[in-house]
């Protein structure tokens, strides 16, 4: 007898001809709506080519699209640094033996991951405006970089966190049973195992980071969909400039999502186990974190 679980049943004939017929009637609904939205957009001459047409233009994309792209993937990119270290950080401190570290880098995490991200930016920006803190063009970057690097920094704390919790107990043990203290069992075990394990997570939180750079709209950044509405309005175009922001957000997810793969799987590929990451650490009896 085999002993495989099954969640669900198998569907049998007449089940299977009902899943038939409820797919062809959402298919059915989809198209309708699409056929309803096409027809809209079709009565405002929004496929017309005088509307289409700024988009094959140079200057357009040298002056817009591609200024606000730059200034996209720059604050992602800044925030992508800051948040790294801010999760490192914090959530080793989360993993600390300290009980005081250990509480107070649980309430900094805790205390950002609340807070909305547009919520921060909003602050950021304004109390860097008031105390003069940047220079005016400077300040909706540093607002928008501040604000993702404390909010996804949170969150890779507590993936951090969570992927040394998820390893088996066995990887510390080791660890201990060769001299390391708790901080080198930490650093040079559990976190890199911790990290490859939960490359996955961390790519979704990456492309979480450069989408949400988007919200620095409202704080006059001048990131792609600022750019894309400053464009629409030069030329009445909003649905041609969205659409084209919109696949400009896809491809560079796409390509980031991509990359993450390939380093996945040359990760894999090396196979980096407890083994190799105690053999490489030092093994000196009652040293210090």
């Amino acid at each position: 007898m085999s002993t495989s679980t099954v969640l669900f049943d198998i569907p049998g004939p007449r089940a299977r001809v009902r899943y038939r017929i409820v797919a062809l009637l959402g298919l059915l609904v989809a198209a309708g709506i699409l056929w309803v939205v096409v027809g809209k957009l079709n009565e405002y001459d929004e496929f017309s080519g005088a509307k289409w047409s700024p988009m094959l233009e140079w200057s357009t994309w040298r002056y817009y699209l591609l200024l606000g792209l730059w200034n996209t993937l720059k604050a992602a990119g800044l925030s992508v640094v800051g948040a790294t270290l801010f999760g490192l950080v914090f959530g080793t401190g989360r993993l600390s033996g300290n009980r005081v570290i250990r509480w107070v880098s649980g309430a900094v995490v805790e205390f950002f991951r609340a807070i909305p991200v547009l919520i921060m930016m909003i602050f950021f920006f304004g109390i860097y405006a008031y105390n003069g803190v940047f220079s005016a063009d400077l300040n909706p970057l540093a607002a928008v970089v501040t604000a993702l690097t404390l909010y996804n920094g949170s969150v890779m704390a507590e993936l951090l966190r969570s992927g040394v919790h998820s390893l088996p107990s066995g990887q510390s043990e080791a660890g201990l049973s060769v001299g390391l203290s708790r901080g080198q069992v930490l650093r040079s075990i559990q976190i890199p195992q911790a990290v490859t394990a939960m490359l996955p997570a961390l790519v979704s939180q990456l492309v979480v980071i450069l989408k949400d750079t988007a919200l620095g709209t409202v704080i006059t950044y001048p990131e792609l969909l600022q750019q894309g509405q400053n464009l629409s309005s030069l030329h009445s175009n909003i649905f041609a400039a969205l659409v084209v922001v919109a696949i400009m957000f896809i491809v560079v997810n796409w390509a980031l999502t991509s990359l993450a793969g390939l380093l996945e799987r040359r990760i894999n590929r090396r196979g980096r186990t407890a083994g190799d990451a105690i053999a490489a650490a030092p093994t000196v009896p009652g040293a210090e974190d």
